[in-house]
């Protein structure tokens, strides 16, 4: 079960990348830009950015690792329950959600 050192772990390799927080909560930023928040809030989980199909994709898929609250209607974030989710799976998520954050010269720069 990933916890959030392993959020972090897994989103420090990728560029740019510094902890730190987001609304008094943990976070990871690109360029001051926050791509992944740990959630304190009563429904927990992490925050993290894709797009709105791939939200829904997500959503309807049933897999229980991925919900929403009403406050995320209409945007591209998904909340994901870490201890439903499997590492390889919540790698990708992360390097998702870091490239629609990141400067488009350093998502270059990082795919070479």
């Amino acid at each position: 079960m990933p916890s959030w050192d392993d959020v972090v772990r897994i989103g420090c390799a990728l560029p740019g990348v510094e902890e730190s927080t987001s609304y008094r909560t943990p976070a990871l930023k690109v360029r001051g830009k926050g791509f992944a928040r740990l959630r304190t809030e009563a429904e927990g989980g992490l925050v993290l950015f894709c797009g709105l199909d791939e939200k829904a994709a997500l959503l309807a898929s049933g897999d229980r690792a991925f919900f929403t609250t009403p406050h995320y209607d209409g945007h591209g974030a998904v909340l994901v329950d870490l201890t439903r989710i499997g590492s390889d799976q919540l790698s990708e998520l992360i390097e998702e959600s870091w490239r629609r954050k990141a400067p488009v010269s350093l998502v270059r720069a990082h795919d070479g």
